[in-house]
């Protein structure tokens, strides 16, 4: 495939509200993010728990979208959805046509995540649990969160640091891994 039309790939990046969504995009993108960002207002109290967020002064009301280049036949593109129950009306246009998602979690907010991933277990798209450390805080491993958040044994977590470009790579890398495997699965299947 040439330079001039390369395939192209399209990943969500989904989770509850301030688990550093719009920081993974900007980490691992080659051009600058579009972030959809707003200054969060008093008629935020009560309605959005900053209690684990205390710094967050803004939150994306519709979408963050960063591309990678993988090589000359291939370019990814990433969609980072809202966080907050309130713009969930939005993941279905976000969704459409993607091949799999990253559910980034804080294990500090467990229960935020539980939209998410019943959100693509549910349309049937391929997705895994990137747990953010947070400054390299872990509060439970891997293993936990899978049991907590009931998850099956199929569905990969892993660690990452949302700014880190390195390990947001090692997660998109894992998420390649399972959607390869479901179709090599799907067409042993069908032939």
């Amino acid at each position: 495939m040439s330079n001039n039309n390369p395939a192209s790939a399209k990943f969500v990046v989904a989770g509850g509200f301030g688990v550093g969504k719009t920081t993974l995009v900007g980490s691992v993108s080659e051009i600058d993010p579009l972030r959809t960002e707003a200054s969060m207002t008093a008629a935020s109290i009560g309605v959005d728990d900053t209690s684990q967020v205390q710094t967050k002064t803004t939150t994306t009301v519709a979408m963050d979208f960063g591309r990678i280049t993988i090589d000359d036949s291939l370019v990814l593109y990433l969609f980072g959805t809202p966080g907050q129950d309130r713009f969930g009306f939005m993941w279905d246009d976000l969704v459409e046509g993607a091949l799999g998602a990253v559910v980034l979690v804080d294990s500090r907010r467990l229960a935020d995540s539980f939209f998410a991933i019943d959100y693509f277990e549910a349309r049937g798209i391929p997705f895994v649990v990137a747990l953010n450390t947070f400054n390299a805080e872990q509060h439970h491993t891997p293993e936990e969160v899978a049991a907590a958040l009931q998850l099956r044994p199929e569905v990969k977590v892993l660690t990452c640091d949302a700014r880190d470009r390195r390990t947001v790579k090692a997660v998109l890398l894992a998420l390649f891994d399972v959607i390869l495997g479901r179709m090599l699965a799907e067409a042993e299947h069908l032939g």
